[in-house]
């Protein structure tokens, strides 16, 4: 099994044993070799006003990626590690939020469509106890950002489906921002293994007792050429994962090691 994973040093154990909790960034990583320097050098570049630890898992790239991401396995709060066979965006997912070491998990794509600077507003609602999971939304009405056409109407009725069988009122249910406590997260039961995580996370979130905010951000929009890689298939799967997902009993949907001060009265389990 390939993976880089240093171990703390004094810095990071004083981080850990801080009052300020720990953001994990998880960035799944496939075929990216083309920007990915610039892209990890960008994030490394962002200054958090708290501990962050970086937590790449590469799906068996073939283009060099994961040797390039060996060139930074020794910077203090990287963690990379690689999949031995393609497995897919989720299961890329499931291997970093096994992993990560903070208090706060959020996922980063390895590409330019996010802006990692909005992390900061978005993780602020959670350390000031307001909310329990932070969505960031690219259709907020005060975003600025044209969208394509396609993209745009296919990941508006994913979202109003999405909303009319969970109860959240969401804007943007597939955005790739989403704050959650490592504690809620890790509590769930994942299963999706590509595009799914979007669907089925916010079905879930949607049968517990949490707090869950949205906030505008930034996007900038990839196309097919420029390395983007979901598809019009993946919007048809999403449609059953959402119906899926949803109906699922939460018996089925979270692990005994969730906190039970998120969990619903019993008679919703059914």
């Amino acid at each position: 099994m390939s993976q880089f994973l240093p171990a703390p040093d004094g810095a990071e154990a004083a981080a850990a044993a801080a009052t300020v909790p720990r953001l994990s960034i998880i960035i799944p990583v496939y075929q990216e070799a083309g920007h990915l320097r610039r892209f990890l050098d960008q994030l490394l570049a962002v200054s958090f006003p708290w501990a962050v630890e970086l937590v790449a898992v590469d799906d068996c790239s073939s283009d060099g990626s994961w040797e390039i991401l060996g060139e930074y396995a020794a910077r203090p709060g990287f963690v990379a590690v690689r999949q031995e066979q393609n497995r897919g965006k989720g299961a890329a997912l499931h291997r970093g939020f096994a992993l990560a070491r903070g208090e706060l998990i959020v996922v980063q794509d390895a590409d330019f469509e996010y802006d990692p600077g909005d992390l900061v507003r978005l993780v602020m609602p959670v350390l000031d106890d307001k909310a329990d999971i932070v969505y960031g939304s690219r259709f907020s009405r005060s975003s600025p950002q044209v969208h394509r056409t396609f993209h745009y109407l296919g990941n508006r009725l994913l979202t109003l489906f999405s909303n009319l069988l969970s109860g959240l009122y969401l804007s943007d249910m597939e955005t790739c921002y989403k704050v959650f406590r490592s504690e809620i997260l890790k509590g769930l039961r994942l299963d999706s293994r590509r595009f799914g995580f979007e669907p089925e996370v916010t079905a879930k979130i949607a049968k517990l007792k949490v707090r869950v905010h949205e906030y505008p951000i930034s996007y900038f929009p990839r196309t097919y050429a420029e390395g983007k890689k979901i598809n019009w298939r993946d919007g048809v799967a999403a449609l059953w994962f959402i119906a899926k997902y949803n109906l699922q009993p939460l018996s089925r949907a979270v692990r005994e090691t969730l906190p039970r001060k998120y969990v619903p009265a019993r008679r919703q389990w059914l």
